[in-house]
């Protein structure tokens, strides 16, 4: 990490919920997209993102609330940079506790933020305290009483959407194309490769695919593949054998990427989510 960047992260063995606290200054992190809900609050500074077509600017106590597979990046506008402390939560331990107050959710429904940015301080507090009794390994009792406390400030930040199997407002092509990469994510997959299987031209694939996803396929595949290395590495995987299971070149390769889209090394991640000792370099 350059400068005086610093990432502290831990998860919590009950519930798998990731936390982090980091300060970063100037390039924190290129686009990339969780499979889990974000959940954070700016401490210090200025934290410049873009996401959902907008670029937004999240100034101390305000609350960044993000949905698996949303684009963002990360940068700090000023020199002081940005300091800032999230959650990572699971989408089916969200969806499970969040229905004991919803209910019943409605048929063919999605789990949804309402906004990327709120002011709401009760909130910003729920937040901090759910990220602080999880991070210091608070007793049992006091852990889950922070995240009810969360999740009832939270409702007020949620509602339900229409599930689409195939989401009518995109091309078909680019659907096609998602479902290709995922089913082959471990695999040399090539341009043509994709855009024969999908019935088009790769020109107008990459265009369909970038205005459907925000990415090119090239650049979706790669992050498809982090978040699986995050999964593996978090239950104590060796990184080079991460690698070579998700189609990087190398460990090395791996960790290029890893840390441009998190900021710390496949081997620290490990380390700090499953407790392994290391056994190698970090890379």
């Amino acid at each position: 990490m350059a400068g005086h960047n610093w990432i502290d992260l831990a998860q919590d063995a009950d519930t798998g919920i990731e936390t982090l606290r980091a300060h970063f200054e100037g390039h924190a992190y290129d686009p990339h997209w969780h499979d889990s809900f974000l959940v954070g609050v700016t401490e210090q500074g200025v934290q410049q993102f873009n996401c959902r077509r907008s670029r937004h600017h999240s100034t101390p106590g305000q609350v960044f609330l993000l949905e698996p597979g949303e684009i963002h990046d990360g940068d700090a506008p000023h020199e002081d940079g940005f300091t800032y402390r999230m959650l990572y939560l699971d989408p089916a331990w969200l969806q499970r506790e969040i229905t004991a107050v919803f209910e019943q959710a409605p048929t063919n429904s999605q789990l949804s933020f309402t906004q990327t940015l709120t002011d709401d301080p009760q909130l910003a507090q729920a937040t901090s305290q759910a990220f602080q009794s999880l991070h210091t390994g608070e007793l049992r009792i006091v852990r889950q009483s922070a995240l009810d406390q969360l999740l009832e400030r939270l409702t007020g930040q949620l509602q339900w959407r229409k599930r689409y199997h195939e989401d009518p407002r995109l091309p078909w092509a680019a659907h096609k194309a998602r479902e290709y990469l995922h089913a082959h994510l471990h695999q040399d997959i090539g341009l043509d490769e994709l855009a024969f299987a999908c019935g088009v031209d790769r020109f107008r694939l990459t265009r369909a695919f970038k205005s459907a996803f925000g990415l090119p396929p090239h650049a979706y595949l790669v992050q498809l593949r982090l978040a699986r290395a995050r999964h593996l590495l978090a239950k104590g995987e060796v990184p080079a054998d991460v690698a070579t299971a998700l189609g990087f070149s190398d460990q090395s390769h791996l960790g290029r990427w890893f840390v441009r889209a998190y900021g710390l090394t496949p081997a620290a991640y490990r380390k700090r989510c499953s407790n392994v000792p290391d056994s190698q370099p970090l890379a």
